[in-house]
């Protein structure tokens, strides 16, 4: 079976009701982004961190995988699937999806202050100062912030290395690392692009482009690679 790699982006979810500080209107648009997800923002005002997560914990909990999430776990009975994403909502789970690298972390979960191997999963959409480690640390949001390292990069470049085709859904390809790994796909590896804004690609591989959402470029794929 051959081996299909997806990496998906914020345009993934989009259909889902997963507003991102990317768009015009977005949730992020009343937080300066380094006050609410470094380091530093952590550091100065955790209280104000944790209200800008609430938040969006909020959000996702009303959110349902969209019918592109759908078709991605439908790819399964024709393909060893992979996703990379740089999301960090739960909708590829929900949608059944098995194999599922998040480079970015997870919003449904928390991780301790003092021993980031401790991490924990949250039924519920609120995480205070209160709530602490087993070792008696503060949980923090089990994210990747700006200025902090992506631990699971080479994991998700040993993959696309691997790919037989490469499904690159709902992602600008601007944000670094992540928009790095399309380099790590064999030459030979057929690169399809799902984004309604086709973004400026400079390579050398076989790229073919579907300037659609995420369910609508889901059924044309589906199409070109006659799994009708």
């Amino acid at each position: 079976m051959k081996k299909l790699v997806v990496l998906s982006g914020a345009g993934m979810s989009a259909e889902s009701g997963i507003r991102t500080f990317r768009d015009m209107g977005g949730l992020w648009k009343e937080y300066d982004v380094m006050e609410v997800a470094s380091p530093t923002a952590w550091n100065n005002n955790p209280n104000l961190v944790h209200q800008f997560y609430n938040e969006r914990r909020k959000q996702l909990f009303k959110c349902e995988p969209n019918e592109g999430h759908h078709l991605i776990k439908k790819l399964e009975e024709h393909f060893d699937v992979h996703i990379v994403t740089q999301n960090v909502d739960d909708l590829h789970e929900r949608a059944g999806s098995s194999k599922i690298l998040h480079l970015h972390g997870e919003l449904k979960k928390a991780r301790s202050t003092v021993d980031s191997s401790l991490v924990y999963e949250l039924d519920k959409c609120e995480l205070g100062l209160e709530d602490k480690c087993e070792k008696g640390s503060p949980l923090r949001p089990h994210i990747v912030w700006f200025g902090e390292s992506v631990p699971a990069i080479s994991e998700a470049a040993e993959i696309v290395a691997q790919a037989d085709i490469l499904l690159i859904i709902g992602t600008s390809l601007n944000v670094y690392p992540a928009a790095g790994l399309i380099d790590y796909a064999p030459n030979n590896t057929p690169i399809y692009i799902i984004d309604p804004n086709q973004p400026a690609i400079h390579s050398n591989h076989n790229i073919t482009f579907i300037t659609e959402v995420a369910s609508v470029g889901m059924e044309k794929l589906f199409e070109i690679l006659k799994l009708k």
